[in-house]
């Protein structure tokens, strides 16, 4: 089973993608809206997405490679600021 299933960080983070991919649906719908409306949010859920892979690479690291390793924790820790940066 995967460890993903308890890990509030990246569940948080789906609940908000639903939601944001709701209200895009939801303003396509809607004749009134404007295509930048649409626009935008789209932008919002690519950024979420982005988001949500950076945990993912995160959590799947420390679970299955590295093992929060002690000895190297922070070493471990100033790679993911770096990984970070670079993913921006």
């Amino acid at each position: 089973m995967s460890h993903l299933y308890n890990d509030r960080k990246i569940i948080n983070r789906i609940n908000r993608l639903q939601g944001q991919i709701s209200a895009v649906h939801k303003t396509v719908l809607d004749k009134d809206k404007e295509c930048l409306e649409v626009i935008q949010q789209v932008a919002a859920v690519k950024g979420a997405v982005n988001g949500l892979m950076n945990e993912l690479i995160e959590a799947h690291l420390r679970h299955h490679v590295l093992h929060d390793n002690d000895e190297h924790q922070v070493e471990i820790e100033e790679f993911f600021k770096i990984l970070k940066k670079y993913r921006e």
